[in-house]
């Protein structure tokens, strides 16, 4: 007989690209884990996953299990919900991932008046560098960037501008830059997240132009700085390191309060709009639409 553990168990293989990994996220050793994974396939008969020194994989049956098994456990996870008389006492758990900084300055103050309004929800946040398309586990995904998967339904919770900035100590010690072409000279740090190209920087100039103007500009920049956390990246440009691409919603209280000023004002580079995900499979339960509600209240 099939249990619950090895429905968690072949979804957290889906998810994990190895043994250790997938042990981490079910709270237990990896020993342990891999004795609970050769007594399922024992009792179905079937290799669900290969595993190497260094990686796991599934195989085509183990693909399916972890399918079918996922599916299962949604479908239990939201059948106290489904029998709840009394629609505004939520209960259960909410999953939501979320990027670092986004999360922790606008999800989860939004989380908190959530749980406040329901007592008996459990809400977890999981922050992570690149939390879509990682966390295919959660109830609700936030993502910055365009989304093209049909397995997701997405809602834009912000347009999000992006802003070249650089602290006035730069630009009084190296110039400013005039032109998109014009960073070619200067120090540039960039971020790398979403498997982006974070080195090629698109300009493009709306409204009306003169006569020989572009309209769209591409560069690709050497950085002098990377890192994996905007956080860092912005507090380098804020001390004088040099210039760097941030969100409106991330650049804007440095620049109000002058430790970074915008730069090339008149081009804007493309937008990345912050998206909440929600598996289609999961459909869009109370506790999501609750949470919905909470994000519409927020300011932007």
């Amino acid at each position: 007989m099939i249990r619950i553990e090895d429905l968690e168990l072949a979804a957290a293989l889906a998810q994990a690209p190895s043994l250790s990994a997938a042990a981490r996220a079910l709270n237990v050793t990896p020993p342990a884990l891999s004795m609970r994974l050769r007594k399922l396939e024992a009792g179905l008969g079937l290799a669900l996953a290969v595993r190497t020194a260094r990686r796991l994989s599934l195989t085509p049956e183990g693909e399916r299990f972890a399918r079918e098994a996922a599916a299962l456990l949604a479908q239990l996870r939201a059948l106290p919900e489904s029998l709840q008389r009394d629609d505004s006492r939520l209960t259960g758990t909410l999953r939501i991932a979320a990027p670092f900084g986004y999360g922790r300055r606008h999800i989860a103050p939004v989380l908190a008046r959530l749980a406040l309004r329901h007592p008996d929800l459990r809400v977890q946040l999981d922050l992570r560098e690149t939390p879509w398309p990682d966390h295919h586990d959660a109830d609700a995904v936030v993502h910055i960037g365009a989304v093209r998967d049909s397995s997701w339904v997405a809602r834009r919770l912000a347009a999000n501008a992006r802003w070249l900035c650089a602290s006035p100590q730069y630009l009084r010690d190296h110039g400013t830059p005039r032109e998109p072409r014009d960073l070619l000279r200067h120090r540039c740090i960039c971020i790398r997240e979403n498997d982006e190209d974070v080195t090629l920087w698109r300009f493009r100039r709306p409204g009306r132009r003169a006569a020989g103007q572009k309209a769209f500009e591409t560069v690709r920049v050497t950085p002098a700085y990377v890192s994996n956390d905007g956080n860092v990246a912005r507090a380098w440009a804020e001390q004088g390191l040099g210039l760097v691409v941030r969100s409106q919603w991330d650049a804007e209280a440095a620049v109000a309060r002058g430790t970074l000023a915008r730069v090339l004002p008149a081009w804007q580079l493309d937008a990345a709009p912050v998206m909440l995900l929600v598996p289609s499979r999961k459909g869009r339960s109370a506790r999501v639409k609750a949470l919905l509600d909470c994000l519409d209240e927020a300011p932007r």
